[in-house]
C-alpha cells in the first residue's frame, strides 16, 4: 500500500486535492452528492498507485518515442505513449512529454467509470481532463503564464465540441521548454494529446540565435531530466513586438500543421502580453471580462 500518497477535500468541501511525489492535482466532480463521493473514492484509489506504475517503467519513459520499439505496460504510461508517437519520427519526444495529461486522463477515467456525473475535470498542474455529459459545459479560462496564472482570456466548452483534454506549456513551467512561450494552451481530443501538442507548438515558439534568451542543458538544472544536454529556455529579455510576432508566427505555423492533422482542435499562444490564436473553432474571447470562479484554468 502506498503511504505516500495523500488525498484531502479542500476547504470548500467541493475539490479533491491528491498529491503523491511530483503529481500534484486538484479535481471536481459535479452530480447527485453520493455520485460524487464515490467518484472521489475511486479517484483516491487509483491514484494511490500511479506513480509507483510510472516509475516502475522509468527508464523507458525518458527514452525517445519510436515506432516499432518497445511499449510500456502501465495503463497511464501507455496512454502518454499514444500521445508522443504522432511526432516520434519527426522530433526528439519521450513519453515524459504527456505525463500530466495522461495521469489527469487515468483519474478522470476511475471517477466517470465509478459514478454517475454530470461534469468532471481533474487538473494536473495545469493539463486537463474533462468529462461533459450531454447538454454540459465548462467555463475555461487561459493564463498568460504558468507560474504564476492570471487570465487572459476565456471560453466556453460544450459536450458538443470534441474537446476533452486541455493543456498548457511555456518556458516558465514546472517542465522545460526548448521555446520562448511565456504560455501555449492547446485544446485537443485528450488530456494526454493536448500535453504532448503543447510540448511541441510550445517548443517552436522561438528565437534561436537572439543573444538576450538564455540557455543551459536540461541536464543542469535536473541531471535526471530526458532532455538530457538539450538547451533548454531559463531566461527571455524584452522582445519588440516584431521578435514577438516571429516568435508566435514559428509556433502559429507548427500549431496549424497539428490543426490539418487533426491532432490538435486549436490552440493559443502567449508570449509578452501578444496572443496569437489557432483554431478552426470558435474562437475564446480574449477579454477582461469578469469570469466565474469556479471555472477550470488552463
Amino acid at each position: 500500500m502506498n503511504s505516500r500518497a495523500q488525498a484531502r477535500l479542500l476547504p470548500d468541501g467541493k475539490r479533491l486535492h491528491l498529491q503523491d511525489g511530483p503529481i500534484d492535482i486538484v479535481l471536481q466532480g459535479f452530480g447527485e452528492a453520493d455520485q460524487v463521493q464515490q467518484a472521489y473514492r475511486a479517484a483516491a484509489d487509483r491514484f494511490a498507485s500511479i506513480l509507483d506504475e510510472l516509475c516502475s517503467e522509468l527508464p523507458l519513459l525518458r527514452d525517445q518515442a519510436r515506432f516499432g520499439g518497445r511499449e510500456p505496460q502501465g495503463m497511464t504510461a501507455r496512454r502518454m505513449f499514444a500521445a508522443v508517437l504522432s511526432y516520434a519520427e519527426r522530433e526528439f519526444i519521450t513519453p515524459m512529454a504527456a505525463v500530466a495529461g495522461a495521469v489527469a486522463e487515468e483519474v478522470l477515467g476511475a471517477m466517470i467509470e465509478s459514478a454517475h456525473l454530470q461534469r468532471a475535470y481533474v487538473n494536473d498542474g495545469g493539463d486537463i481532463a474533462l468529462h461533459l455529459a450531454e447538454g454540459e459545459s465548462f467555463s475555461i479560462g487561459m493564463v498568460d503564464r504558468p507560474d504564476r496564472p492570471s487570465l487572459f482570456g476565456t471560453m466556453i466548452l460544450d459536450s458538443r465540441q470534441p474537446v476533452r483534454g486541455i493543456a498548457t506549456s511555456g518556458w516558465h513551467g514546472r517542465s522545460f521548454s526548448l521555446g520562448i512561450a511565456d504560455a501555449v494552451t492547446v485544446l485537443a481530443k485528450t488530456a494526454a494529446m493536448a500535453d504532448a501538442a503543447a510540448t511541441i507548438v510550445a517548443n517552436a515558439v522561438d528565437l534561436p540565435r537572439h543573444i538576450g534568451i538564455t540557455r543551459v542543458p536540461a541536464r543542469e538544472l535536473a541531471p535526471d531530466s530526458d532532455l538530457g544536454d538539450r538547451l533548454v529556455t531559463t531566461g527571455v529579455c524584452p522582445l519588440s513586438s516584431e521578435e514577438i510576432d516571429q516568435a508566435l508566427t514559428g509556433g502559429a505555423t507548427c500549431a496549424e500543421s497539428l490543426v490539418a492533422s487533426g491532432l490538435i482542435y486549436a490552440a493559443a499562444l502567449h508570449v509578452q502580453g501578444m496572443t496569437r490564436v489557432v483554431s478552426p473553432m470558435v474562437l475564446p474571447q480574449l477579454n477582461d471580462s469578469p469570469v466565474e470562479r469556479s471555472l477550470v484554468h488552463a
